[in-house]
């Protein structure tokens, strides 16, 4: 029975069982969040520092959550790129807090690869801090450097785009146009017969009231 069983099983009582293994320990973007720092619904409070030991330690961030961890955590990186204590939706914000959400979920698809609905969300909002990127890099160039060493971002320009123009790619591509220009010319002739009733009817109601 020892000379039949694989590298992966063990006997254990006249049984077989695979061997568990052991996860290795992946390192967490919120390890560096300290467990005695308070949650973020606590932290303003006047009367946190008069209670004793045990309630500061239940309202601080060793009891908290994933969650409750990640909002102190978007809330420190969005301090070190805002424009001003009242900025909370200017493109340097979203991007701080689309970081720590990209971050998280590559923590998660690490320890679960297979998660395809946490994957497809990791890579809309890779998508969308692209673009918020791209957008400061075209405006305002300081602030995308700033803002990406800060966040420790590594930016890389999208490649050209480059395409070969085959026939079919040309003829579908006038059939496209000439689509467009017809609704267009639908869309025109539409908008001038309901302008002439709106006219028409105006000048009826005019006619009316002096009468």
């Amino acid at each position: 029975l020892h000379q039949a069983c694989s590298a992966f099983v063990q006997p254990a009582r006249c049984y077989a069982r695979p061997v568990m293994r052991k996860k290795r320990d992946i390192p967490s973007h919120l390890d560096d969040l300290p467990p005695t720092m308070l949650k973020k619904d606590y932290a303003n409070v006047p009367i946190i520092n008069s209670v004793d030991d045990v309630v500061r330690r239940l309202l601080s961030l060793e009891m908290a959550s994933q969650k409750e961890k990640m909002k102190i955590k978007i809330q420190q990186l969005v301090e070190k790129v805002r424009r001003s204590p009242s900025d909370i939706g200017s493109s340097e914000v979203q991007v701080a807090v689309l970081t720590a959400k990209i971050r998280t979920y590559e923590e998660h698809l690490q320890r679960h690869p297979k998660d395809k609905n946490n994957r497809r969300r990791m890579l809309m909002a890779v998508d969308q801090r692209k673009k918020l990127l791209g957008y400061l890099r075209r405006v305002r160039y300081d602030t995308f450097l700033n803002t990406c060493k800060q966040l420790d971002i590594q930016y890389t320009l999208p490649p050209a785009y480059s395409r070969r123009a085959t026939k079919r790619w040309l003829v579908k591509k006038a059939l496209c146009q000439k689509v467009y220009e017809e609704v267009q010319k639908l869309k025109a002739a539409e908008r001038l017969k309901k302008r002439r009733e709106s006219e028409a009817k105006a000048a009826k109601e005019a006619a009316t009231a002096a009468a």
